[in-house]
């Protein structure tokens, strides 16, 4: 497969899963007549069925990473080299704002905006250490066990989402991205480096006890 083909998969799938997080909050938001919670399902059945479908059919092309995260995992894994981890990093920042853009532009919002919702404090950053932890931990137990990725993935997303205070983003192009959304999905720019800084650490913690559990 052509690096070319691999990082317009990366693009494209990280586009759709944006514009389905953050789409999929403005429809909940707007219908949900102030249910927080019905908002939160909605959103969530959306972002776990989108993961789903980009995953079974994107994997065979890039890995369906989709994630700094799980492609720094890669990197560190030795599963990729540097060169290939910027390109995919690029890619999935580029596609990631595409999504918002798009979902901007399909509610009629003005397509720049900048979050307000404030998501801070321990109880966040631990979430956030959590989630990006529990998904490595899914990818690696489907690899092992030679289990579908896109249906753990998927399950475990929907799962996090109710299970962690910070709504289980456990994603740096998605934490960065959907600091350009005043809206449900939105997080506050000043919230993003925790964000950032939690999800590493995740990553860097997981490394080796997943090598030892999994043998990955």
């Amino acid at each position: 497969m052509s690096l070319g083909r691999r990082l317009a998969a990366e693009m494209l799938g990280t586009l759709l899963l944006l514009a389905a997080v953050v789409g999929s909050g403005i429809m909940a938001e707007r219908l949900a007549a102030g249910n927080g919670a019905i908002a939160l399902l909605a959103n969530t059945l959306a972002t776990a069925a989108m993961l789903y479908v980009l995953i079974a059919l994107l994997e065979p092309l890039s890995g369906a990473h989709f994630n700094p995260a799980v492609s720094l995992w890669f990197l560190l894994r030795q599963r990729m080299d540097g060169r290939q981890f910027c390109l995919y990093l690029a890619a999935q920042l580029c596609g990631a704002v595409l999504g918002v853009l798009a979902a901007h532009a399909m509610f009629a919002l003005p397509l720049f905006e900048a979050a307000t919702r404030p998501r801070n404090g321990p109880a966040q950053w631990l979430s956030e250490f959590i989630a990006t932890a529990g998904l490595l931990a899914t990818i690696a137990g489907a690899e092992r066990h030679g289990r579908a990725v896109a249906p753990l993935v998927g399950l475990y997303i929907a799962g996090a989402y109710w299970f962690t205070a910070s709504t289980c983003f456990a994603n740096p192009a998605v934490t960065v991205a959907r600091a350009l959304t005043d809206s449900f999905a939105g997080i506050a720019p000043a919230s993003v480096p925790g964000f950032l800084l939690a999800q590493l650490a995740a990553v860097l913690c997981s490394l080796p006890l997943l090598a030892w559990l999994f043998a990955a």
